[in-house]
């Protein structure tokens, strides 16, 4: 019978911690199976070297020698590596500061750093570790890493392809051989997960080409004695392009057989695709699921003619149940007000489901701007057969930013900016924002607010105050004329579809024009005709619709927007002001992007007034037409010769964009072709200006677009195709944040 149970050797470890591994407690009988159990136990947990179990009488005392803790994991030799991402990997094996040291564990936290430089094509990395005693029975541990050169891949071989080229599948591949980009894309290291996927790019390229018995037979990835070269080398079968016989719908179509029989891409006499054919299930299941099909599926079943290389296909449709949503439920939204998300839901609760809306209704989430991820997902309700419930799971991100940024442009130089801004007030989904600007040509202050439901109809309401200072003849003349326009306005948003919006909008400015005796006579006559304060009280309509697949790099779609600015007469100038804009994206090949942007703009005074010159139009350089300086184009005037501006002006953009050699399909990085067409006019009746050769400029060239890390950057150089008395030229130009 155990009267007691003694723990000695303890140093760090509770004594509470040890009893609870014990299988055994006072007033149980003590055996030797009782012991070795025991003694299992307290090997398993880890903690100890050495355990042993001995009795003094009725007294059970076991003796433990613990383990040395880790107080310290320190890395040495690092370059390719930061400290912080190799001290999560070891974490992610179950090695860290504080646990206690067991050599089994440090091995493989050994392969562990071996296979992160693995990752990265050290192939020849080796990592020493170094274990040191310290006081209280611990042990600081140094992995010392000697990371050696990055295995390359010098050649990729392909076996047995005969209809289709190697270099066209070297480019369907990520991985290549080194190339001068290879530094930016890293594409020259080898990676199995690459790897991988690149086969599935070839297996893809075929498929989609015919050739159904396409299969690769072998892989074989071979590195050179000193661990720098690696030769990857792919056998494949080709077989023989089949070609569509038939294609037919089947199962239960819903009475819906010409309908969805339009969906089909798939065309009897062409060649078979496999991108074609799963365009088309996925289409047909989209359009059941407008109808509330959320379950429909569509199997393809082919039948295969080996003697004729032939398919038949079959389209077997199973709709499944209608159903339609319950509830529509939102989590994760612990800061951003429920109503925010649930407004932009176009599923709507006790309707039926609709595939369509449900995207669209995603979309609309994402647009918003508050959330780092959405998912959206369907549950059926339990006990009914014809209910779903729709969850929204939202990942707040942090709305509020203060931004400080600097730039450089080939025209204003240093630019500089600051900026306060909360896209989310109170989870309100209001926005609120102040900025500044400040560059050798301009200086801007905004105050923005934006309330997106203005009404419950869904109008915006935008409201700006803002302070402007402008210097348009900066570049052309040692003149400072200076104009300084103090005003606010407020847009009111009514949208007229999902892609439609109509602006309605009044506001109030003031703009002070500072002369001297170096300006322009046109604009001394302005002077003179109103002042140098002139009050300004406009009314503006505008409407916009986009559906470009990204702002950012667009590749498909259109962008429209137009603008019209009136000048009651309750301010001291009556003027009309029209803007319109539209862009035009065609992608015609994988990673070429043809763009076509057309804008122009059109200004006259009413009731006899001269046209505003602060409403002047100006073209040239980077937006308008490359190859000229910024703001030369248009109507000089009569005795200086500087570019003043003028009241009309259009401007055509046709940019043929591609991936830069060598960098694969990286849209983020790419290179253009542009030509440039445009100029200004001023009012015919408007004094003190020169025609000249007045019309159209002409400028081509190329150029580099980058989306950098501080925004898209794009660099141009361009030349004017036909060249007038007193053009001004500037070949190279450079912008950060421009689509043209």
């Amino acid at each position: 019978m155990i009267a007691d149970i003694r723990i000695e050797g303890l140093q760090r470890i509770e004594p509470g911690s040890v009893f609870a591994y014990l299988p055994m407690k006072q007033g149980d009988t003590f055996t030797d199976d009782k012991a070795s159990e025991a003694i299992r136990a307290l090997y398993a947990t880890g903690f100890f070297n050495d355990v042993q179990v001995a009795t003094q009488g009725n007294v059970v005392v076991v003796q433990v020698q613990e383990r040395p803790a880790i107080s310290q994991i320190d890395f040495a030799g690092l370059h390719e590596f930061d400290k912080d991402n190799l001290t999560k990997a070891l974490n992610s094996v179950g090695l860290s500061q504080g646990r206690s040291y067991d050599r089994a564990l440090v091995d493989k936290a050994e392969q562990e750093l071996k296979r992160q430089y693995l990752t990265r094509g050290f192939y020849a990395a080796e990592v020493t570790t170094t274990v040191t005693p310290v006081d209280r029975n611990r042990v600081s541990i140094l992995f010392s890493v000697a990371e050696g050169p990055s295995a390359k891949i010098r050649q990729i071989n392909f076996i047995g392809n005969q209809a289709v080229s190697t270099s066209t599948l070297r480019d369907e591949m990520q991985l290549s051989t080194p190339n001068w980009f290879s530094w930016y894309t890293k594409n020259d290291l080898y990676a199995k997960e690459k790897l991988t996927g690149d086969l599935e790019n070839v297996r893809s390229y075929y498929l989609n080409r015919g050739y159904l018995e396409f299969n690769i037979e072998s892989t074989q990835v071979s590195i050179s004695p000193d661990k720098k070269d690696m030769y990857l080398t792919i056998s494949l079968h080709e077989g023989e392009p089949y070609k569509v016989n038939s294609i037919k719908l089947a199962g239960n179509l819903l009475d819906r057989e010409a309908e969805l029989k339009k969906l089909i891409t798939v065309k009897p006499g062409e060649r078979f695709s496999a991108e074609k054919l799963q365009a088309t299930t996925k289409a047909i299941v989209d359009k059941l699921g407008e109808y509330g099909y959320a379950f429909a599926q569509v199997n393809a079943q082919p039948s295969i003619d080996q003697a004729n290389h032939t398919v038949d296909i079959t389209l077997q449709v199973d709709p499944s149940r209608r159903v339609y949503v319950r509830r529509v439920n939102i989590v994760g939204n612990t800061r951003t007000r429920d109503e925010v998300v649930r407004r932009e839901m176009r599923q709507l609760e006790s309707s039926w489901f609709d595939s369509t809306r449900l995207a669209l209704s995603k979309d609309r989430v994402n647009r918003l701007g508050y959330f780092t991820n959405v998912e959206v997902t369907t549950t059926p309700v339990e006990g009914t057969n014809d209910e779903v419930d729709v969850n929204v799971a939202v990942t707040e991100k942090p709305t509020g930013a203060i931004t400080l940024g600097a730039g450089f442009s080939s025209t204003d130089k240093v630019v500089l900016s600051a900026g306060v801004s909360q896209d989310n007030v109170f989870g309100s989904g209001t926005s609120l924002s102040v900025n500044v600007n400040t560059a050798k040509t301009f200086r801007t202050l905004t105050v923005t607010q934006v309330d997106p439901y203005f009404t419950i109809d869904g109008i915006k309401r935008i409201t700006d105050a803002y302070y402007r200072t402008y210097q348009p003849l900066i570049f052309s003349t040692d003149s400072s004329f200076q104009i300084v326009t103090v005003g606010a306005d407020t847009k009111f948003g009514i949208p007229f579809s999902e892609q439609d919006t109509v602006y309605f909008g009044a506001g109030v400015e003031q703009n002070r024009l500072q002369v001297d005796s170096a300006t322009p006579a046109s604009y001394l006559a302005y002077v003179k005709e109103f002042g140098r304060v002139v009050n300004n009280i406009p009314l503006t309509v505008g409407w916009s619709r986009d559906n470009r697949d990204s702002a950012l790099v667009p590749s498909r779609g259109y962008y429209t927007q137009t603008n019209a600015e009136y000048g009651t007469p309750l301010g001291n100038t009556t003027y009309i002001k029209v803007d319109a804009q539209a862009q035009y994206y065609y992608s015609f090949a994988r990673g070429f992007v043809l763009g076509f942007n057309l804008q122009g703009g059109y200004g006259k005074g009413l009731d006899g007034q001269t046209y505003p010159i602060f409403k002047n139009y100006f073209a040239g350089g980077i937006g308008s037409v490359r190859g000229y300086e910024p703001s030369s184009l248009g109507p000089r005037d009569a005795t200086t010769g500087d570019p003043i501006g003028g009241s009309r002006m259009a401007v055509g953009n046709i940019e043929l964009t591609f991936p830069l050699p060598g960098t694969g399909y990286d849209r983020t990085l790419r290179v253009f072709t542009f030509f440039d067409g445009g100029n200004v006019w001023g009012d015919p009746g408007q004094g003190g200006t020169t025609t000249g050769a007045n019309g159209l400029r002409y400028g081509y060239g190329v150029g580099l677009a980058w989306i950098s890390p501080i925004g898209p950057l794009k660099l141009s150089l361009g030349f004017p195709l036909q060249k007038h008395e007193g053009d001004q030229y500037q070949k190279f130009q450079f912008q950060i944040g421009t689509a043209f």
